[in-house]
């Protein structure tokens, strides 16, 4: 089971600035760290009617991608947005590529939990066994059945 942790950053300022999400996984930790991003929201500061877009860089499955998830304004009914991102390799990096903010994003950090052998043993053996049959009422023998016209040969 992984351990959840509030995930919060802000950004801010002209100069178009980065946040980088890639915390180092512990060596007896399975499952590593995971962030979904749930919400991103202008700051009551944030100048009026000015343009926020907010960018993430992350990984595909085969190539990384750089993509607006959000966009902001101040003064109307877009100063903030849900979302449901996930984010399960990091590196991921949040940028602010238009605006001056400031923007904070809010989720959850999921650390993965420790699984040691012992554990692994006691799960394997906590297991059912699948003794039965597709009828239910016979004993599985191990061999494989093939399936003809509805009807089950041994």
């Amino acid at each position: 089971m992984a351990d959840e942790y509030f995930f919060a950053i802000t950004l801010k300022g002209k100069s178009n600035e980065s946040y980088v999400f890639d915390p180092e996984a512990p060596e007896d930790c399975q499952g590593g760290h995971k962030l979904v991003i749930k919400q991103a929201l202008l700051g009551p500061e944030a100048a009026e009617d000015e343009v926020n877009v907010i960018q993430v860089e992350a990984m595909t499955w085969k190539d990384s991608v750089k993509i607006p998830i959000a966009t902001l304004k101040a003064g109307g009914p877009t100063n903030q947005v849900l979302l449901d991102l996930s984010f399960p390799d990091p590196p991921v990096t949040f940028s602010l590529v238009k605006g001056s903010g400031p923007v904070h994003i809010v989720g959850l950090h999921l650390v993965g939990s420790p699984i040691f052998e012992e554990e692994m043993d006691d799960m394997e053996e906590e297991m059912p066994d699948d003794e039965e049959g597709d009828d239910g009422d016979e004993e599985y023998d191990g061999r494989k059945r093939k399936i003809s016209n509805g009807t089950n040969k041994v």
